[in-house]
């Protein structure tokens, strides 16, 4: 593995280091030890597959508070994707500031997502599949969002947005502040 750190405290990608011959590669994707020596949270309780019919779609921005923050490694292992996450640790210097990596199957890259990270994705073609790995299990208490076109965030994302879920189109805007604002629970 190639561990990529971001100009964010706590970001990575992963690149594969292919071992090719005449049947094809190897590669290691994950591995507990060098993500902790990297300072990644190692751990990994649950793995999540999440297909896309539709170009366009958008899926976030979601994270989960104290005490069930997440971690995420993620992988689009079908098509393409657009990955976002914004930082939203309460005291980080970078606090709001956002990155952006294109996962693909094709370049096999993956996201290191840290806990207290607002993360999200838009499909850049049809048929997108996204595999993550997560440290924590979902916790509905502990869940929040942002929305995606929030301008206080300023992403900039490639497509139009064309289909979204209606509890993560209701997030509502940050305040004045960059604070987050609370709303009623909305299913989905």
């Amino acid at each position: 593995m190639i561990i990529t750190r971001t100009p964010i405290e706590g970001v990575a990608i992963i690149d594969l280091e292919l071992r090719s011959d005449d049947r094809g590669f190897f590669a290691r994707s994950f591995d507990t030890a060098e993500f902790a020596a990297a300072g990644l949270e190692p751990m990994v309780d649950q793995c999540n597959i999440s297909g896309n019919h539709k170009a366009g779609t958008l899926r976030g921005m979601h994270f989960q508070i104290a005490p069930h923050p997440e971690a995420k490694l993620v992988r689009c292992i079908r098509g393409s994707l657009l990955d976002v996450i914004v930082d939203m640790r309460p005291d980080s210097p970078t606090r709001l500031q956002h990155v952006a990596v294109e996962l693909s199957a094709e370049n096999r890259r993956s996201f290191y997502v840290p806990p207290y990270f607002a993360h999200a994705y838009l499909t850049l073609e049809d048929d997108t599949e996204a595999l993550y790995q997560v440290s924590g299990a979902y916790a509905p208490a502990a869940e929040r969002g942002l929305r995606f076109d929030d301008p206080a965030l300023g992403i900039d994302w490639p497509l139009a947005i064309t289909t979204i879920s209606a509890k993560d189109a209701a997030w509502p805007l940050l305040d004045a502040d960059g604070q987050l604002v609370a709303r009623e629970s909305v299913n989905a």
